[in-house]
Parts: structure tokens; C-alpha cells; sequence
């Protein structure tokens, strides 16, 4: 059967299927990947950062203790307890966790798609800052629903004009959110984090307009400056605030293993409708690898390598951008959300910032629908800080070009 034979199916698609096919920004990726370029697009980990020798030498050791059973349907000793080691992390965060209150994923995607299996109708209306992780914005249109982005500032969330919607749409009768997702440290992918005041309010606003908070915390662990503000479930007294998290960036991201903190009655179809999503065996690798502070230490090497590639984009850029070029200074996390000067088009510009030398994701891949014409997100994580700085003088470069002339005063 060749594709023209296989389109004649379409029709056996579902319609959120058919109403979303082809349009993903995900298309735009290879393009990218591909590109002869320093790669300051994807927030991938350094290859250095990655624990090889200690997880071989887990894995060696849990197959010494429990090789009957390692590689079994279910795990053996090590992947039960890995549960126990989650809640005891989310403990020293304060955020008053138990087991029940846990639920394993396939991956921090995996976690957010299982939000959104359990609560989420076609026609439903979902919140998002704006601009959001896009892997976000694929799932919610998956699902059918409505999204409506937020303002977000230096900040976060913007939990005044949050306010100021959610009180005109209920005094027009217009639908209000069943959830509202955000992603409040080190954001992906301004890099800025959500202030406490603003955490609590949104909780209120949570129980005053009834929906849930999903708070995905992927880079929590990564800071590199300044004290962190607590997790929103911490301050959650009414149950409305689910956590989703990942060992991808701790760990690394083959292990595809991340998690869900919410209400027991949450994680009870959680667990009815993502049964069996996680690897048993990674289950008890990360559990035996997490033994004896090697995972605290190895969250300290890598702020430590971060911190540096960080403080490198940020002098790079104070360094060689042109004037009217601004971006924001993240505490943690991998990312820098840049802002070009007027008329300069970042969608536009990658093919001739490829051609300089460097990647990019450009900013309208955040918005779920139009923004960011004029916006850059750049990563920190993955380059080596000399790779940093010579992506960053091609980019600026590139955005030399770009940039319309300014006319002499006469």
C-alpha cells in the first residue's frame, strides 16, 4: 500500500487526530537537529553530566542483590522502594507527601498526558502561561480543548491579569478553566521563576474559580543563585495543586522515568488509567543509584556545570548582542528567553543564523496561538561554554543583519 492508499484512511482518525494532523511545531524540529550549528536550541544535558560509571555500577549491584527478579514484570525489592525515595525527596522540599500520594510515570510527558487522560473533555478550557513549554501545548490539543495563554512577567505568572480574566469570564458566562498548567521554576522558556506571593494567590484563585494547578517542576533542582520559594502542592490546603516531576534532569533522560504527587483519590485513577506506563528495571536502577547520596552529588556537579555554562550565555550575550536586544537572567534551569529588536522576525532569521553558525527555538513555537514573532528561546545546557560563546556571536551577527537600519536625524 503506498501513501496515496493510506490517506484514503484519514477518515479513521479520530477528529481531534483529524483536526490537529500537520499541525504540530514539532514538524520544525529536524531542520534544526540536523543543522551544522552550535546547538542552543534543545535543552538537552551535557553529555559529560551524565552518571555512566555510577549507573553501571548500580545496575552491577542490582543484579548482584535481586537478578532473579530485576528485569521481571514488576521489579524486584529496589523498584518498589523507589516510591519510598520520591516521597522522602519531596519531603526535604516541604512538600507532606506519603506513597499513596504518588504516582510513577513514564516520563515527565507521561505524567502530563495523565493529567490530562483523568480530567480533560474535548471543549474543556485549559490555562497556560504564555508563552509554555510547546511538548504542552501538543498534548492539550490532543486532547480537544480550548487553550487561552496567560501574561507572565519577570516574575512568572502574572496572577493579577489571571485574576482580572477569570473575573470577566465569569461575569460574562464565558467557560472558565478546568485546569491551569505552569511550569513555575526556571520556566521553559523565559528561565523566570514564580514568586510565593503569586504561588499563593493562584491557589486561591484555584479554589475561588474551581480548577486544578498543574505545577511541573522538571528543573526545580537545578539553581544556581538564590533560595527556593516553596512548591506550590506545599502551600496547597484544598487539594487542587498536582505535581508532576522527572529524573531526566537529574538523572538523565533515557532513564524515562518521572512521577505524579496529588490527592489519593488523584492517584487512584491515575493509577486505573496509566497502569504498568513505567520501566520496572529503571524503577530499581534509579533506586539503587539514589542510595548513599550519589544522586544529591551529582545534582551538585551538575549545578556547578551549569552555573558555568549559564554565567557564560549570560556575559556572551551582554558581551555581543546589539542594542535593543534584552533577555532574561534565570536563577536555575536551562534556558534564556531573548527578545530582538523591532523588525526582526526569529522564525524568519534561522535559516540565516543556521548559515552563521547557531541554532535556536524560535519563540512563536511556545504560543498556542500568536506571539514571540520577535522572541528566542536559548539553551545553556548542552553546549560547552566555549561552543556558548561562539553561538552567541553568531547569533548576533545573524541579528546585525536582520536589523532594519536606523535612519540619521537630518
Amino acid at each position: 500500500m503506498d501513501g496515496s492508499d493510506s490517506d484514503d484512511l484519514d477518515h479513521l482518525f479520530s477528529e481531534t487526530v483529524r483536526e490537529t494532523k500537520g499541525g504540530s511545531v514539532y514538524g520544525a524540529w529536524r531542520s534544526i537537529r540536523d543543522a551544522d550549528a552550535v546547538p542552543l536550541s534543545f535543552g538537552f544535558p551535557y553529555p559529560e553530566s551524565f552518571p555512566n560509571d555510577e549507573l553501571v555500577s548500580a545496575a552491577e549491584s542490582l543484579f548482584e542483590y535481586e537478578g532473579d527478579c530485576a528485569l521481571q514484570y514488576g521489579g524486584g525489592e529496589y523498584a518498589d522502594a523507589l516510591p519510598e525515595v520520591i516521597a522522602d525527596r519531596a519531603r526535604d522540599r516541604g512538600i507532606d507527601c506519603t506513597t499513596s500520594q504518588l504516582h510513577l510515570t513514564n516520563g515527565a510527558t507521561n505524567a502530563i498526558d495523565t493529567v490530562c487522560q483523568t480530567f480533560l473533555d474535548p471543549g474543556d478550557t485549559v490555562f497556560v502561561e504564555s508563552p509554555t513549554f510547546m511538548g504542552a501545548l501538543r498534548l492539550f490539543r490532543n486532547y480537544g480543548v480550548d487553550i487561552e495563554g496567560c501574561e507572565m512577567d519577570a516574575d512568572g505568572l502574572d496572577v493579577g491579569a489571571l485574576a482580572d480574566e477569570l473575573a470577566a469570564r465569569e461575569a460574562a458566562g464565558e467557560p472558565l478553566p478546568k485546569l491551569l498548567y505552569t511550569i513555575p521554576n526556571f520556566h521553559n522558556p523565559t528561565g523566570v521563576t514564580l514568586s510565593e506571593g503569586r504561588r499563593r494567590r493562584l491557589l486561591e484563585l484555584a479554589e475561588t474559580y474551581d480548577f486544578v494547578v498543574l505545577e511541573d517542576d522538571p528543573y526545580g533542582q537545578l539553581r544556581y543563585d538564590g533560595s527556593e520559594p516553596p512548591p506550590i502542592r506545599a502551600l496547597d490546603r484544598t487539594g487542587r495543586a498536582i505535581r508532576a516531576n522527572t529524573f531526566s534532569k537529574t538523572v538523565a533522560p533515557g532513564v524515562r522515568t518521572g512521577w505524579i504527587i496529588a490527592e489519593e483519590s488523584f492517584v487512584e485513577q491515575f493509577e486505573r488509567i496509566n497502569a504498568g506506563g513505567e520501566p520496572s528495571y529503571t524503577r530499581g536502577l534509579i533506586a539503587r543509584y539514589a542510595e548513599d547520596g550519589r544522586l544529591e552529588r551529582a545534582i551538585e556537579e551538575l549545578c556547578a556545570g551549569y552555573r558555568e555554562r549559564r554565567d557564560r550565555m549570560m556575559e556572551s550575550l551582554t558581551e555581543r548582542m546589539p542594542a535593543g536586544t534584552t533577555w532574561s537572567d534565570p536563577d536555575g534551569g536551562f534556558f534564556v528567553w531573548v527578545e530582538f529588536p523591532e523588525g526582526v522576525d526569529a522564525e524568519a532569521m534561522l535559516p540565516d543564523a543556521i548559515d552563521e553558525g547557531v541554532t535556536y527555538l524560535p519563540g512563536s513555537f511556545f504560543y498556542a496561538d500568536d506571539g514571540g514573532t520577535r522572541h528566542a528561546r536559548l539553551s545553556f545546557s548542552h553546549a560547552s561554554p566555549a561552543e556558548i560563546d561562539e553561538g552567541v556571536a553568531a547569533l548576533a551577527a545573524a541579528v546585525r543583519a536582520e536589523t532594519p537600519p536606523v535612519e540619521a536625524d537630518d
